[in-house]
């Protein structure tokens, strides 16, 4: 109980995370053996691109009862690297005839003989494909984040509930929530170990990424696509699509999303068009439920210096879990850092497990809900106005564009200035 005798956050959800904790701790174990059951487990691939082609290869380690059977990708090229990537492993099986390209790539690759589709194409597509494989009866992993604007939130979270009645697995890129580190110093703050959360700093501090120059014969929407993080409706900005790992943990930490964000963003040192209408960096005032605010920054500028971690503060103590250390009435506690990559797996083989043990997990409304965290803090640093959740679940904001796509051209929409950029 708190001092005003009402039930604290920390006792309400103690005893469910560390009943969910424990049980996906012992599966910590099994070094990614052979899931339970012998049946193959076809899966397809959409989004060919890096991150597809590893989450096609983590989910390959994670079960020997898993197949790749079908791939789709926009553009060819893209298809062909990673099946040439992919080939030589041995659970490789994609034939001519089950490699598409296209618009329409992702029908193709769902409507294959497949079970499990693993959804990695730019973000502003995940929602449209994502109800096209619930809807044809296929469990899902999709990686994060899972929409651009609120309308594909709303969107994600229906499409969640479908299958969630249709009893499909759906397993979202939030890795750290398949962390052993951030899952053990999260049972530790859930057991009150730093007393009750006052306060929390979170950063996703970090370098520009990759750019593509422009090709003879590309039209402004391949050009744009093929450099999807620099355009809001493909990726969301940079506080959506990279920093959203740093928000989940957020609200996964604090027990419940953000209930308003109040922060500033802007374009200081990616000036150039080249780099579409983003942001290169923002700082975001997040307040919980509780009234207890995190403050959340994150950056892609080249030459400064990188921090990625959160750090949250109690009464009794705080909490690193990327660090993988806490203080405790002022006695530090450090932990074995997992590597990343183990998690990058251990999320395709949670999803697999829960399939079959016939108990499917469903990550889909938790990753949109991360989502729309982040989608709140983007229109507060774009409007420059505070932005409370239930303005952001009912916004007619709508980034996607509302004709057929095709190769052709796509004006690019201005950078939004505070004050004058309107909150809709």
């Amino acid at each position: 109980m708190s001092d005003n005798g009402s039930i604290s956050r920390r006792d309400v959800l103690k005893t469910t995370a560390a009943v969910a904790t424990a049980a996906t701790l012992a599966s910590l174990g099994t070094n990614f053996a052979w899931a339970a059951g012998s049946d193959t487990i076809k899966i397809g691939l959409v989004g060919c691109g890096g991150r597809g082609t590893g989450a096609a290869k983590d989910s390959m380690k994670a079960s020997k009862q898993v197949q790749i059977v079908a791939m789709g990708d926009l553009f060819k090229d893209r298809l062909d690297q990673s099946r040439e990537q992919l080939k030589a492993l041995e659970q490789y099986a994609v034939k001519d005839d089950q490699a598409f390209v296209g618009f329409d790539a992702y029908k193709k690759v769902i409507d294959s003989d497949i079970s499990l589709v693993l959804l990695c194409e730019p973000p502003g597509f995940r929602p449209t494909s994502y109800r096209y494989a619930v809807e044809k009866g296929r469990n899902v992993f999709f990686e994060k984040p899972v929409a651009v604007d609120p309308s594909q939130v709303r969107s994600v979270i229906e499409t969640s509930d479908i299958a969630k009645s249709k009893n499909l697995a759906v397993v979202a890129g939030t890795l750290f929530r398949h962390h052993t580190t951030h899952l053990e110093i999260l049972k530790r703050v859930r057991d009150g170990e730093i007393g009750d959360i006052l306060a929390g700093n979170s950063y996703y501090n970090a370098n520009e990424l990759w750019f593509h120059p422009r090709q003879d014969g590309w039209t402004d929407s391949e050009y744009q696509i093929r450099n999807w993080l620099y355009y809001t409706w493909l990726s969301g900005d940079l506080i959506v699509e990279q920093n959203v790992h740093r928000i989940d943990v957020m609200d996964w930490f604090m027990g419940a999303p953000a209930i308003s964000a109040y922060g500033m963003g802007g374009r200081q040192v990616r000036t150039d068009p080249k780099f579409g209408n983003i942001y290169d960096h923002f700082a975001i005032e997040y307040e919980y439920p509780n009234g207890v605010k995190v403050v959340n920054m994150c950056r892609q500028q080249d030459g400064t210096e990188t921090r990625v971690n959160e750090i949250f503060r109690g009464t009794k103590g705080t909490a690193e879990p990327l660090e993988g250390r806490m203080t405790i009435n002022g006695e530090q506690v450090k932990f074995k850092k997992e590597a990343l990559g183990d998690a990058y797996v251990r999320e395709h083989k949670d999803l697999i497990d829960s399939i079959n043990a016939g108990k499917p997990l469903n990550e889909g409304r938790q990753v949109a809900e991360s989502t729309l965290t982040a989608i709140m803090g983007r229109m507060s640093a774009y409007t420059g106005k505070k932005v409370t959740r239930e303005q952001a679940m009912s916004s007619t904001l709508d980034l996607f564009p509302k004709t057929t796509l095709e190769f052709g051209p796509m004006a690019v929409p201005p950078i939004p200035q505070p004050g004058k950029e309107p909150l809709v």
